[in-house]
């Protein structure tokens, strides 16, 4: 039987809809395995890349360590410093600065030193290496071993982004400093810390930091007189007997 002119444009524009209806949905489709292969990213890219090289540290003797806490609790001064592991600014201040105000002021009893999580890198970027290396600290701290595995991330940073703190590095850098693997893998793939490192980051922001390193002390955030750097020692320590001479009234 044939078909009516009406039925005919009926039909042709029943086919039409089916057509944009699968066009639609391969779009969909097309589009959802996109973002998908997007978020699956960094974890092909940890898969594949070898673990490579690891720097090894000695570890240091540090005065009162607690967690990733310095110093005697009860110090009149708290100098408190927020880092992100990825930056190179911070991979400096910790191998310049920090073992002067630990040597002169955290030994002697007068400061507490307290380190921040601030993993701020991630937001410009694909990847979540310092997300996963502040969580991996976090880990090792449970152990008693934060200022260890501090030092063994700045030692094996070679650049923002570029792979160094890869999950499968970050395991290898817990072997290296000869953690329980098995306690430090849980704590790890479960991001236990996730919270604690959350509320560092709030309290930067609530604090005013938008960069790493920033220094407080006492609260008081220490600004460089040259713009644009990290605060040296020198200015460091000019806020801290700022703090301790009042501290002594």
């Amino acid at each position: 039987m044939s078909l009516s002119k009406r039925q005919l444009i009926k039909e042709k524009r029943r086919q039409e809809r089916r057509r944009q209806r699968v066009v639609t949905i391969l779009i969909i489709s097309g589009v959802a395995l996109f973002i998908a292969a997007l978020l699956a990213a960094p974890t092909i890219q940890n898969a594949l890349t070898p673990v490579g090289e690891i720097v090894q540290i000695t570890p240091e003797d540090r005065p009162l360590v607690d967690g990733r806490a310095l110093g005697d609790p009860d110090a009149p001064v708290r100098i408190e410093v927020y880092e992100d592991f990825q930056c190179p600014a911070c991979r400096t201040f910790s191998s310049e600065i920090e073992p002067l105000l630990v040597a002169n002021y955290v030994a002697g009893g007068q400061v507490r030193y307290i380190f921040r999580h601030f993993p701020f890198l991630d937001d410009q970027a694909a990847g979540n290496e310092s997300d996963q290396a502040a969580n991996a600290s976090m880990c090792a701290a449970e152990q008693g071993r934060f200022w260890d595995y501090h030092d063994m991330l700045f030692a094996n940073w070679n650049g923002e982004n570029r792979g160094a703190f890869l999950d499968k590095r970050l395991v290898a850098f817990a072997e290296a400093l000869d953690l329980d693997i098995n306690e430090f893998n849980d704590c790890f793939e479960q991001d236990e810390y996730e919270d604690v490192i959350a509320e560092d980051l709030a309290l930067g922001r609530q604090n005013g930091v938008n960069s790493t390193p920033t220094i407080l002390v006492n609260g008081k955030q220490v600004i460089s007189a040259t713009p644009r750097s990290v605060p040296s020692f020198q200015e460091i320590e000019q806020v801290v007997q700022t703090e301790l001479s009042q501290s002594s009234k």
